[in-house]
């Protein structure tokens, strides 16, 4: 794992970048399609915690989120505007982010530093038709943060709920109601004569 970690200006301004690749998903993908739209916005996203902390995990976030719905769907094309979608596919995923929040050791007085990603998924058919827009959340937090530097510490907890968010997406995404019930619509279209 590597790490950009700057200080810039005076010590308690802080700005780092997560600089992770995530391992390849071991799952066997649905016969689905998926084109999934991540934006300029999404692949630099940087998180403003606080307001002497900024966290660049954008090009993290795009690693973690394509290998996931790899593991979901045979097929998944990766586009930056919902314009190159086109209309051979199943499902459109455009990805965002509503929120980061951070606790460190002077929020909590546990001797953890931790932090939270919002993510919403608007999903779609290849028509436009919405399906459902997912809100799913993620949560990361150093075991301690005893002999850790900050920078350090705000980086592992990063990881740490950008990997949850990649195990609730493996887990949960076909659990969601409106998936399910799209899949469901699908199937008894495709087994109409």
């Amino acid at each position: 794992m590597a790490t950009l970690a700057l200080a810039s200006g005076c010590t308690s301004n802080v700005k780092l970048g997560v600089d992770q690749d995530f391992p390849e998903v071991v799952a066997k993908p649905r016969d689905l399609s998926a084109t999934l739209v991540m934006d300029d916005a999404f692949r630099t996203y940087v998180a403003d915690p606080t307001k002497n902390i900024q966290v660049q995990f954008g090009p993290a976030q795009v690693d973690l989120m394509t290998k996931a719905f790899r593991g979901l769907f045979a097929e998944v094309k990766v586009v930056s505007s919902k314009a190159q979608a086109g209309s051979g596919t199943d499902l459109v995923i455009v990805p965002s982010v509503r929120e980061v929040q951070l606790s460190t050791p002077s929020d909590s007085y546990l001797n953890v530093y931790e932090v939270w990603i919002k993510y919403n998924l608007d999903i779609e058919t290849a028509d436009g038709v919405p399906i459902d827009s997912w809100f799913l959340p993620a949560y990361g937090k150093t075991p301690y943060s005893y002999m850790l530097s900050r920078t350090t510490a705000i980086e592992e907890a990063t990881v740490i709920a950008l990997r949850d968010a990649g195990a609730k997406l493996m887990l949960d995404f076909y659990r969601i109601p409106a998936i399910n019930g799209w899949m469901q619509r699908r199937q008894a279209t495709l087994a109409e004569p």
